[in-house]
């Protein structure tokens, strides 16, 4: 493991782009020394989600409390449930050296890319799906929520486009293996 201190990973776009998929092709690689930003959230676990793995799932009146004590990095409201990164857990990774994958949604993205103390320890990469359209079968394909809440997604999402201008790097998602080769010599160049 490397001394000194870890990079912060921000990796967004919209939802369905394939963030998942990269990064767990990214993890893959040893040589990244990456260490993943698990996310606290008031939503439901989906099928496989795992407590403390995909996320530390929280009832709403405790995030609540974590907002008040200021013991997140970020956080968000998001399709009616919140969603927010621990000050504490991802500086905690970043001094014992590892790079921080923060996964995140724009709206989080943009308040640690403003907030975040030390711009220089921060990577931030947009991750754009090959078209909309091949965004929105990526979402329907999943078959995990209601017409209302795939709706909601898609309409979020091109608002979501709006800001990729603010992101240190745009990869397009069009070629899984070819994306991931992309992020990976970014956190190679920048490391």
């Amino acid at each position: 493991m490397k001394s000194k201190k870890g990079k912060l990973i921000i990796l967004s776009g919209p939802s369905g782009v394939g963030k998942g998929a990269i990064i767990a092709k990214l993890f893959a690689n040893k040589d990244l020394n990456l260490a993943y930003s698990v996310s606290m959230t008031t939503r439901a676990p989906r099928n496989q989600e795992k407590e403390g793995i995909n996320y530390f799932f929280l009832d709403k009146v405790t995030f609540l409390a974590h907002i008040k004590n200021n013991e997140f990095l970020e956080y968000t409201n998001f399709i009616d449930n919140y969603y927010g990164t621990s000050r504490n857990y991802v500086l905690n990774l970043q001094n014992q050296g590892y790079n921080v994958v923060l996964e995140i949604e724009v709206d989080g993205a943009g308040k640690v890319l403003k907030n975040y103390q030390h711009k220089s320890d921060i990577i931030s990469i947009f991750i754009m799906p090959p078209s909309y359209q091949a965004l929105e079968q990526r979402i329907r394909m999943r078959a995990s929520e209601s017409e209302t809440v795939i709706e909601k997604r898609l309409n979020k999402a091109k608002e979501e486009f709006k800001v990729q201008h603010q992101y240190d790097y745009i990869v397009i998602n069009d070629d899984l293996d070819e994306a991931v080769q992309e992020i990976t010599n970014i956190i190679k160049d920048n490391t």
